[in-house]
């Protein structure tokens, strides 16, 4: 899957952006998700970067935030929405016949990652730092794990979901955050702030 060439410069456009303006949808300021240990990676993950090592290049690298424009909300709008109309949802095990595979939905059909993988390959491609795109494993609204792509920002932390068609706050996805990755090593994943332990899988969800 190829994103369009407008998308693309309006995507490298916003991440060259350094003034800062607020964000109308993001409502007051965000508080960010608070920081625990390492942890383990998710289940898939390991294997994932075994077959694309291209995605998973490590090294250890300074954080960084995007700065939110105007011209930065409207793409990540745009990647989410076009990523989610896109890709058709399809369990692992109805697309591979495992339980759990982490791959690059490139033939048009993947579970809750494979949707977090393709957008965050199109924000990376289109020039936006690794270290502010972060997959992020929670529980969802039915006590279930999922995974999502949390958008590191100057005005707090989005999240890029199969499971809604707009960018919102971490704040309001009602969900629970328990890992992701780190924001200085690509392949180093650190517990979040949730009292109850840590699912190691992420499920795949229907739209």
């Amino acid at each position: 899957m190829l994103v369009s060439r407008g998308l693309r410069t309006g995507l490298i456009i916003a991440a060259a952006i350094v003034t800062m303006t607020a964000a109308a949808q993001a409502g007051e300021k965000v508080r960010y998700a608070s920081i625990g240990d390492t942890t383990r990676a998710p289940i898939g993950w390991i294997e994932f970067c075994a077959e694309n090592p291209g995605e998973c290049r490590g090294g250890r690298n300074q954080a960084r935030d995007i700065v939110l424009t105007p011209i930065a909300w409207r793409d990540l709008l745009k990647v989410n929405r076009w990523v989610n109309d896109n890709v058709k949802p399809l369990t692992d095990m109805d697309h591979w016949g495992v339980i759990e595979k982490w791959s690059m939905p490139t033939d048009g059909s993947g579970d809750c990652e494979d949707y977090v993988l393709l957008k965050r390959k199109m924000l990376i491609d289109a020039g936006w730092p690794r270290e502010a795109l972060l997959i992020t494993v929670v529980r969802d609204k039915k006590n279930e794990g999922h995974a999502v792509l949390t958008v590191k920002t100057d005005k707090g932390e989005f999240v890029l979901d199969n499971q809604n068609e707009d960018v919102v706050a971490w704040t309001e996805t009602g969900y629970r955050f328990v890992k992701r990755q780190s924001q200085t090593e690509a392949n180093e994943w650190v517990a979040l702030g949730d009292s109850r332990p840590a699912v190691a899988t992420a499920s795949a969800q229907q739209r």
